[in-house]
């Protein structure tokens, strides 16, 4: 009788304790559970990675350059005729669609921009850019600055999509709970973004790597031989320094 009376109260006990239990393991998950969709939320919102959230994209944008003719016969002095010989160079390299040269209106410059652009002309077809040039003008709007002659033309250019500077939320975030995620701030690593896309020479070359050069078939037999004869295949370079005390006599 003792026997039945205690398997009942353990039975009553287990049923009792079964709720319970499935209870606390719900409260303990609870919280984890809430990480969880708090990280992914805050990854989908928030882009915690700086190249996500600022990317770089390929746009068409226009390269400019400012022209200052000389006064005398020369047209163009050698520092311009270089400016502008690897202004051609970039055209060749990004460029597309016509080479506009504008000429200011009045004033001092319009002469001499007239003056100098069979020169230009010359200086961009020695740069190897092959393009209609444009010719046009703009109106001075102070006299007493110096109005130089622009070239333009339409390239591709790396740039960050938006603006940097922005500051949506409050850094300090005294008032409300919004920088308790821990988590960075919304312009985090945009200047570094923008910086590479300045930087970068060829902006293909973030989206798609260059192609491959043949390879060196001297270099390649020269280390098969000697893994063949058992010496070390690696180049062997020789450095000759100088006593400090020997430089200039």
């Amino acid at each position: 009788m003792a026997s039945r009376s205690r398997s009942a109260l353990n039975s009553k006990f287990t049923s009792r304790a079964r709720p319970l239990a499935a209870l606390l393991a719900l409260a303990l998950a609870a919280p984890l559970a809430g990480c969880g969709t708090t990280r992914i939320k805050v990854d989908n919102e928030n882009g915690m990675d700086p190249r996500l959230r600022h990317p770089i994209a390929l746009m068409n944008q226009p390269y400019t350059m400012d022209v200052f003719p000389g006064p005398g016969p020369e047209r163009l002095d050698i520092r311009t005729q270089q400016q502008v010989t690897a202004f051609a160079r970039r055209y060749r390299e990004i460029g597309s669609g016509p080479i506009s040269v504008v000429i200011p209106q009045s004033g001092p410059g319009a002469e001499a921009g007239v003056r100098a652009l069979d020169s230009i002309r010359h200086e961009l077809a020695r740069g190897g850019a092959v393009a209609p040039v444009t010719v046009s003008h703009y109106p001075v709007q102070n006299p007493s600055l110096a109005a130089p002659t622009r070239l333009a033309f339409d390239g591709l250019k790396a740039k960050v999509v938006h603006k940097c500077g922005d500051w949506p939320e409050d850094l300090a975030s005294a008032s409300s709970t919004e920088g308790w995620q821990n988590r960075n701030y919304w312009n985090f690593g945009c200047a570094s973004q923008n910086m590479i896309a300045t930087q970068v020479a060829d902006p293909r070359d973030l989206a798609e790597p260059r192609g491959e050069t043949p390879s060196d078939p001297s270099m390649r037999m020269r280390a098969i031989g000697n893994v063949r004869k058992g010496q070390d295949p690696a180049t062997n370079w020789s450095t000759k320094n100088s006593s400090i005390g020997s430089v200039g006599g």
